[in-house]
């Protein structure tokens, strides 16, 4: 079969499983910043798959919190407590200056090329207001095994090998996703009008306080192992996080 001109479409690869993503968005809150998140009146959530975590979010958010959320595929399993609408691309369907919190979970690699993902950050710069704040998760260009194919090393592949490796192991035609190296995303975030504080190894702490709230070598990493020492596994760190705040 010639591949050469095989459609490149992106697939949504959607995370359905509810209780995740309540644990998700209470760790989200709790990054942001429970005092930020108390004060936020407008929040938008870029690509929410399930609608979980917008759901939660407006649960956990005070009484007047506006929870809006987009995505290019409705794959809702709630509709409660958000406004959802369909988008095509990264042009976001707001008004300039209008959110306090932009979450954009494991999105920014499934947009395109470098050139869609700076559109997908200028957008989020544009829609939100100068005193907000951005929560970005992306996958590690080098972690040991892609997520979304569940495949050993495929990010780190030129992309005509990573289509054949995907073909070669039934799991689609061709590789749909961009993740990030830690310095590349650092840079691209520069780029697109934003200062970046790296939230990685706070969102490890706190993933494993809500996750494994009694396990006893999580409670260790937890509370006790310092973190120069768990920034030596930074390479190969399975997810990083950001905080974006917009530069003046």
């Amino acid at each position: 079969m010639d591949h050469a001109n095989e459609d490149r479409t992106r697939r949504p690869h959607v995370v359905l499983d509810a209780p995740s993503r309540v644990l998700k968005a209470e760790k989200i809150v709790a990054l942001l910043g429970p005092e930020r998140f108390a004060k936020a009146r407008r929040i938008l959530e870029i690509g929410c798959g399930s609608g979980v975590i917008a759901s939660t979010l407006k649960r956990l958010g005070s009484p007047d919190l506006e929870v809006h959320a987009v995505d290019v595929v409705d794959n809702r399993l709630t509709h409660d407590g958000f406004a959802f609408r369909l988008v095509e691309g990264t042009t976001l369907p707001y008004d300039d200056d209008t959110f306090d919190v932009v979450i954009t979970n494991h999105v920014i690699e499934h947009v395109g090329d470098l050139d869609a993902q700076l559109h997908h950050l200028s957008e989020i710069r544009r829609v939100l207001r100068p005193e907000g704040r951005v929560y970005l998760a992306v996958p590690n260009t080098w972690r040991l095994v892609e997520p979304h194919f569940k495949l050993p090393l495929l990010s780190w592949l030129p992309r005509p090998l990573a289509d054949r490796y995907v073909r070669a192991t039934g799991k689609g035609t061709h590789y749909d996703c961009v993740p990030l190296a830690h310095g590349e995303a650092i840079a691209l975030f520069d780029r697109g009008g934003f200062r970046t504080q790296d939230a990685t190894i706070d969102a490890l702490r706190t993933t494993l306080a809500l996750e494994f709230p009694g396990n006893r070598i999580a409670g260790f990493v937890r509370r006790h192992l310092p973190n120069a020492a768990v920034a030596l596994g930074m390479p190969i760190m399975p997810t990083f996080v950001f905080l974006l705040d917009p530069k003046p």
